[in-house]
Formats: C-alpha cells, sequence, structure tokens
C-alpha cells in the first residue's frame, strides 16, 4: 500500500510541476517577464503561494528549468526543418526560417520572454549552454560549405537570427516575411558566399 501512495503522491507533484511551468509560460506569453511572478502562478494555479516555492526555489529556478525543457524542444523543431532541406545552403535557410516561425507563433514566445529576465551569471551561463544547441545545428553546413570557421560563423548567424527575431517581434505578417527574406539573403550570402 505505501508504493501506490507514493507513486500516487509522485504523480502530484509530477502534474503541479506542469502545471506551474505551463502557467509560466501562458504568464511569460501574455504579459512579458514582469507578469512571471510567483504570486500570479499562485492565482493561475490555484496552489498557494507557498507551494509554489515547493517547486521552484526561486525565478531563477523556475526560468532555468523552463530553458531546460523548452530550448531542446525548439532546437528539435528546428532540426527537423532542417532534416526536410536539401544541402547546406537550403539547410541554413531552414534554420533561419524556422527560428523566425517559432519566434511568431504565441506557443514559443515565453521562450523569447525570457532573455529579458534578470537573471545571475550563472543562470545566463547555463542558459547559453543549452542555446548553444542551436549553433551546433549549422556547423557541419557551414564547413561543408567551405567556410573557415565555422563555429564563430554559426555564433554570428545565430546573432543575425536573434536580431530578426527581435526586429519582427510586432511587425504585420507581410513585414516579418520581408524580414525572414533578407536574414536568409544575409545567411545565403553573406556567411556561404554563395
Amino acid at each position: 500500500m505505501p508504493k501506490i501512495r507514493a507513486a500516487t503522491l509522485a504523480e502530484h507533484r509530477l502534474r503541479q510541476r506542469t502545471a506551474l511551468l505551463d502557467a509560466a509560460r501562458a504568464l511569460l506569453t501574455e504579459g512579458g517577464p514582469e507578469a512571471l511572478t510567483f504570486p500570479a502562478l499562485a492565482a493561475r494555479t490555484g496552489l498557494a503561494r507557498s507551494s509554489v516555492y515547493e517547486y521552484f526555489r526561486s525565478r531563477t529556478d523556475l526560468v532555468e528549468q523552463l530553458c531546460e525543457l523548452d530550448l531542446p524542444l525548439w532546437a528539435a523543431e528546428i532540426e527537423a526543418a532542417m532534416a526536410a532541406a536539401d544541402g547546406p545552403l537550403a539547410h541554413l535557410e531552414a534554420y533561419v526560417r524556422g527560428q523566425l516561425t517559432l519566434a511568431g507563433d504565441p506557443r514559443h514566445r515565453a521562450v523569447l520572454a525570457l532573455g529579458t529576465l534578470e537573471l545571475d551569471e550563472a543562470a545566463r551561463a547555463r542558459i547559453r549552454a543549452a542555446h548553444g544547441a542551436l549553433t551546433e545545428l549549422v556547423v557541419d553546413d557551414l564547413a561543408a560549405l567551405g567556410h573557415p570557421e565555422p563555429r564563430l560563423t554559426a555564433a554570428l548567424l545565430q546573432g543575425l537570427v536573434e536580431a530578426a527575431v527581435r526586429r519582427s517581434a510586432d511587425c504585420s505578417a507581410a513585414d516579418r516575411e520581408q524580414i525572414a527574406d533578407a536574414a536568409v539573403a544575409l545567411a545565403r550570402h553573406g556567411v556561404a558566399g554563395a
């Protein structure tokens, strides 16, 4: 009987944690970083504020856990788009367009909002490490195109994508498409030299 109770308790805690993470994503999407507070999480989930602290030590801890979960999903979607493309230049285009498409999707706005939160350096370093998985996706393609510094170029390309994402944040669909086209053109011709 104690094993059943332990399993039930573990399932309950997992459901509560999932509900808190979902609420955090919703708050970030709806109101940006300022909206992500423990009282708001408690209100959104119906938990006592003290219960939120049972799952997350601090807002920084919550943000790190969101990044650990969401950044790999983002990277997997980009990787799938690249896998469907044929050749290094098409992979670069899929990499750029994929991220810009995801950035415009409300499901992924929480990932973007995370970048604007004030975090300590250790948390930022862990998030940068998780984010680094994105740049690894294009290193081999840049090497295949003969670039002498593919890792450096991948990091610079990611900076281009992030700038395009910021630029397109509050734009119309047509403007976002124009920004995507410009970013792809720069990636293909400026980075790849094609």
